[in-house]
């Protein structure tokens, strides 16, 4: 064994080096050799005699020359993750807290693999057909860039298969397996899809698509839209539960990320708290890494909004979007997350339209992009964007847990129209959605003045204030009030049903 993976490291016994990622670390041959040892041992305890024996054979050394390469080798992991990765087991040795194993598990976790769709058309002639869906179904997930795609030429050896997704995953090394068949007879055409968890065997998702077979491409289009975009929440949910059932010390910068968003999107003080512990932790394991800059901006965006206004959390929030959307980004999620924190703490509306513009260029289903940039769009007064958007992302992910934000920019946009009954409608899906979520509410409590229900109104508008007590006109207008005509309908409405001016 000349290789050893754990964490974020990979160890090259032949050339005595330590990588992390791509990039090499210097570390003291002594240091290097206590190391290579407390990782062979795959987390469990290596005791001071078996160190001493392997690191300085034929030897007669000291506990304390151990003791002096440890403390370096606990400096070296310290800096480079920030974590203490080595147990010291008083009396008998060490342990290294991250197993081998830790590094391979979430690399085939980040990877799906697209098998070929069976022809059950009866015509082998349709066989080009089958495939060019099965291409385009890969270029576009290829496109979600916090997972990894497997090739076309590896899954289309396939072809002629039948195999187990467990199988499947364990020889293309992927988490997740899509596979479906297509039907097409005379004027109509039937694609199935699968989408399996390889490792546990459970089906994650599964649709059908009945068309009539007019525009060829633009069908091929829909349809690849339609499956990308609701298997990416999919994959993304069950990321997200199987980061959580994973022991604490087994983290990476991806895994850090996944474990903040469940608390992301609450905007719940303690709950932002959390995230943002996280993925400072993520940034220092990587500080480039887009998705923890655009995580992080949202939990500045949320922290500005809803806990005190301080300018600091504004400005954080903008330096972190402004970093996550450098030129060089190409993840389609962080882009769309990073120009609605530009377009509302920043007021920067045209760079945060050309954020939107690249993340929807990359990615015409991502679910971040559409959802957030309906919210921006509604402020503005762009209802036909907004509800346009919000709409796409109800369709192509009608589960999402996230899509309170699209029903909201549908009712924002209902209000700004004088549409009152469709955006009541929109704010009571949101809420159920997400009934802790006070702007849901707050959109309800306009829909029914707009109605004429000034009663119930007011009955909303108290449970909205017991909801969120500092609720005010004034304070929401400092994030949102980007369009004096939007926001001056909102406002009259909230005064008449006694929501409070400051």
């Amino acid at each position: 064994m000349t290789h050893l993976d754990f964490d974020l490291f990979r160890l090259d016994q032949a050339q005595r080096t330590v990588l992390q990622g791509d990039t090499p670390l210097q570390l003291s041959g002594r240091a290097f050799d206590v190391l290579w040892a407390l990782a062979s041992a795959d987390g469990k305890m290596v005791s001071k005699g078996e160190l001493i024996s392997q690191i300085w054979p034929d030897q007669i050394v000291q506990e304390n020359t151990l003791h002096v390469q440890i403390s370096a080798l606990r400096k070296f992991l310290q800096d480079k993750v920030g974590d203490d990765l080595i147990l010291t087991v008083p009396g008998r040795g060490y342990r290294l807290t991250a197993s081998r194993a830790s590094k391979q598990t979430p690399a085939r976790a980040k990877v799906i693999a697209v098998l070929p769709f069976r022809n059950m058309s009866g015509d082998p002639d349709q066989g080009y057909f089958v495939d060019g869906m099965v291409e385009d179904i890969i270029t576009g997930l290829a496109r979600v860039r916090w997972f990894s795609v497997v090739g076309r030429n590896s899954t289309f050896a396939y072809r002629d298969r039948q195999i187990a997704p467990a199988q499947a995953g364990e020889e293309l090394g992927a988490r997740y397996i899509l596979d479906g068949s297509i039907r097409k007879a005379g004027s109509r055409i039937r694609i199935t899809a699968e989408l399996t968890d390889a490792e546990t065997g459970l089906q994650l998702w599964g649709e059908r698509y009945d068309r009539i077979l007019e525009d060829i491409f633009a069908l091929q289009d829909e349809l690849t839209m339609n499956v990308v975009g609701a298997i990416e929440p999919t994959i993304r949910r069950a990321e997200i539960d199987r980061v959580r059932r994973r022991r604490p010390e087994s983290l990476d910068a991806y895994d850090l990320v996944l474990r903040a968003m469940p608390y992301l999107h609450s905007y719940r003080a303690t709950e932002i708290d959390a995230a943002k512990a996280l993925l400072k932790r993520a940034l220092k394991l990587e500080p480039g890494y887009p998705a923890a800059h655009a995580s992080i901006a949202l939990c500045y965006h949320a922290c500005f909004s809803w806990g005190g206004l301080r300018e600091e959390d504004r400005i954080a929030a903008v330096e972190h979007a402004y970093a996550g959307s450098a030129d060089i980004t190409d993840d389609a999620s962080a882009l769309g997350i990073c120009g609605f924190v530009l377009s509302l703490d920043g007021k920067d509306h045209v760079a945060a339209g050309k954020l939107f513009d690249r993340a929807l260029a990359l990615s015409r289903s991502d679910m971040f992009t559409l959802l957030f940039s309906s919210i921006a769009a509604s402020w503005l007064g762009d209802g036909d964007v907004a509800v346009e958007r919000a709409n796409r992302a109800l369709k192509l992910s009608p589960f999402d847990p996230l899509n309170y934000l699209a029903f909201n920019a549908i009712g924002i946009a209902g209000i700004s129209g004088g549409r009152y009954g469709e955006a009541h409608e929109a704010a009571t899906r949101s809420i159920r959605i997400n009934p802790g979520f006070c702007v849901s509410h707050a959109i309800g409590v306009a829909g029914l003045m707009g109605l004429g229900l000034e009663r119930d109104a007011r009955e909303a508008a108290s449970r909205l204030l017991k909801l969120d007590p500092q609720f005010s006109i004034a304070r929401f207008a400092t994030t949102v009030g980007i369009n004096r005509d939007v926001f001056g309908r909102f406002a009259n409405f909230w005064r008449a049903a006694g929501i409070p001016e400051s």
